[in-house]
């Protein structure tokens, strides 16, 4: 049985995680990328995550707190480029 509470650390970067995949797959949509390969690969890149998660979680969870703000940063990032892209910003 899975004790739930262990996970409880990391479920701000489930949340902006599940965002920042919503990004890249419109990243992916604007750039006019093959759409059967852009949901194979996100799936491909979720299951890799899930495997990480599931065994990294005992070994990473005393470094929770700045997991959860190097993942926040990124995610941040990410949707400002993703955004600056859109406008014409960036080429």
């Amino acid at each position: 049985m899975v004790d739930l509470k262990e996970y409880v650390p990391f479920t701000g970067l489930l949340i902006f995680g599940n965002i920042e995949n919503l990004i890249l797959a419109s990243q992916g949509a604007v750039a006019h990328v093959d759409p059967f390969i852009l949901g194979g690969l996100s799936i491909i890149a979720v299951i890799i995550w899930l495997l990480i998660g599931t065994y990294g979680t005992k070994i990473a969870i005393k470094y929770a707190d700045y997991i959860e703000i190097i993942g926040g940063v990124a995610i941040i990032i990410l949707g400002l480029q993703s955004m600056l892209e859109a406008f014409g910003v960036i080429p």
